[in-house]
């Protein structure tokens, strides 16, 4: 049961309690029960919003920054990405498998901005060998949510 209510929460975590037990055929203390020993346990660590931030007056700018570091011996990666997660923004550390080691999902108000932190922050920190930025430029889709789906016929004008 833990699995179905993982699967429900990921995809709609303001899912009602009732709703729920009813699709799982249950009753809803136990629905309740379960999720709370679930974040007792930090299987559940959050709940996450999803916001439209182009629909917004925010000025927010979103980076991948792939980088490359150098393993402390005897704690492999955990220690570099910890003081790279404790940069208030940054916003996500991977450890990923490829030419370079980690993930950093970075947001900062201009791009100025975050190249800044990458040259003056994470590019100077011991470890570190190299990094490579990546602007988001537009999100298509995000945490199984598609933005700003479009007809064909919006896409491309049609002359006749």
């Amino acid at each position: 049961m833990r699995e179905a209510i993982l699967t429900f929460l990921e995809k709609n975590s303001r899912i009602d309690l009732k709703e729920l037990a009813v699709i799982l055929g249950t009753d809803e203390a136990t629905v309740a029960n379960e999720i709370a020993k679930m974040e007792q346990e930090h299987i559940i660590c959050g709940y996450h919003t999803l916001i439209d931030w182009d629909k917004t007056s925010a000025d927010k700018v979103t980076a991948l920054i792939e980088v490359r570091v150098t393993p402390q011996r005897g704690q492999g990666f955990d220690s570099i990405a910890e003081r790279i997660y404790n940069y208030p923004e940054v916003r996500s550390v991977y450890l990923i498998s490829g030419a370079f080691d980690l993930m950093v999902i970075l947001e900062g108000k201009t791009l100025k901005e975050v190249s800044g932190f990458v040259s003056d922050k994470l590019s100077t920190l011991d470890s570190v060998l190299s990094t490579a930025t990546h602007f988001i430029l537009k999100k298509y889709k995000d945490h199984g949510t598609i933005f700003e789906k479009k007809t064909r016929d919006e896409r491309m004008p049609v002359t006749l």
